[in-house]
């Protein structure tokens, strides 16, 4: 199976030694660059691993046949745009179950007009993971509230809508919401 671990922890920044630590239970970081180089056979348990220790779905750490790649052409950082010393590619992302899209039709906040907010669903007991994060909360009548949660108190949360001058909102036990996990944008 050809994986793309080493493309995914680089993009997320993070060193074999930080992934191996992150690992439940813990893995040295030569068994992590093992795995990435494919002289150690990723069985599902590690594919499954390694994605819970870089926080993304095991579909995003497997290359597939006709799966486009976008290689990396610099890096960008406090001392400009340079080139990377080995080619680096962007995994594409993928659709996972219980993911949600936003589009932001109007610019409001952080988002421009034509920004695609891909959220991962989640149920009432891990609303408390989604703090200081941004979220879609459903409402009746097939209308929704998208802003930052701020708080929770009990079944209570109290949510700050984007636009400048908003005031807090407050929400009385929704059956679900979706946080915001990537942001899409045409320049």
């Amino acid at each position: 199976m050809i994986t793309r671990i080493r493309e995914v922890r680089k993009a997320k920044g993070l060193t074999l030694e930080q992934v191996g630590a992150l690992c439940d239970p813990p893995t040295t970081a030569q068994t992590i660059g093992r795995l990435e180089t494919g002289t150690r056979t990723v069985s599902i348990k590690w594919l499954n691993r390694i994605a819970l220790a870089l926080d993304v779905a095991s579909a995003e750490l497997v290359a597939l046949p006709g799966q486009s790649e976008v290689p990396v052409a610099a890096l960008l950082g406090p001392d400009g745009a340079r080139a990377p010393t080995r080619p680096l590619s962007f995994p594409s992302p993928i659709a996972t179950d219980g993911m949600v899209g936003v589009h932001v039709s109007a610019s409001i906040g952080d988002y421009r007009s034509g920004d695609a907010i891909w959220c991962r669903r989640i149920v009432p007991q891990d609303f408390a993971s989604a703090l200081n994060r941004d979220i879609l909360f459903p409402r009746p009548a097939g209308r929704f509230l998208f802003g930052r949660l701020i708080g929770r108190e009990g079944d209570r949360l109290q949510l700050l809508p984007l636009g400048s001058g908003a005031r807090q909102l407050v929400l009385t036990d929704p059956p679900w919401a979706a946080v915001a996990e990537q942001l899409v944008r045409r320049l």
